[in-house]
């Protein structure tokens, strides 16, 4: 079935940062390089870029986005977002716990959503609180606190109550888990992975 593609863009990722430049996906095409001043097809120009951002023109309005991070325009169906894998394979990305920024590495082998304490407590959560275990990890058997999170966002993907794990130790990087993606419906193709919210 054929259709017509409209002139301005629905969804733009940026999935790389350089002086000058950005790397981003527009409408799920391959990744292009943008340089400042630079305007696409489809009304996507870069208006200026530094090392955690880029800022840029879409449909005419001016939007600031990180490194990974979505854009959906008025009119896309459902709140989604596209994350682009890194060398490795391993899709990291910038979202928000409780409105504060997270780096997140997605991990479909984590049941929880999972924080090191030092993120926690940037983030201002008293998870001593929570209800305290033990977990093994790769370093040995590490103190762990359950607790829920009032909201976990990636892009647009805003989800509420969710169940997280703090841990003291063996954790690098934030992990979002299946208490997170079970929510979630996962699409992956080659290189991209989009999520788009059930509930």
């Amino acid at each position: 079935m054929a259709f017509c593609v409209p002139a301005f863009a629905t969804n733009v990722t940026v999935v790389g940062l350089f002086p000058g430049k950005a790397v981003v996906v527009i409408d799920n095409a391959a990744p292009r390089t943008l340089s400042i001043g630079q305007k696409t097809d489809q009304g996507v120009a870069l208006l200026n870029v530094d090392a955690t951002s880029a800022t840029l023109e879409i449909d005419g309005k001016k939007q600031t986005l990180e490194m990974g991070q979505h854009f959906a325009a008025s009119g896309a169906s459902g709140q989604s977002v596209n994350l682009a894998a890194d060398a490795r394979g391993h899709f990291v990305t910038m979202g928000q716990v409780n409105g504060g920024a997270v780096r997140f590495l997605v991990d479909t082998g984590a049941t929880l959503v999972a924080l090191p304490a030092s993120e926690a407590e940037r983030l201002g959560i008293n998870y001593k609180l929570g209800k305290p275990g033990l977990s093994r990890t790769a370093n040995g058997t590490t103190p762990t606190y359950l607790i829920k999170l009032d909201t976990v966002r990636i892009g647009d993907v805003v989800i509420n109550q969710v169940d997280a794990a703090v841990m003291e130790g063996g954790l690098d990087i934030a992990l979002l888990g299946m208490t997170f993606l079970n929510r979630t419906e996962m699409k992956r193709e080659g290189m991209m992975m989009t999520l788009t919210k059930r509930y």
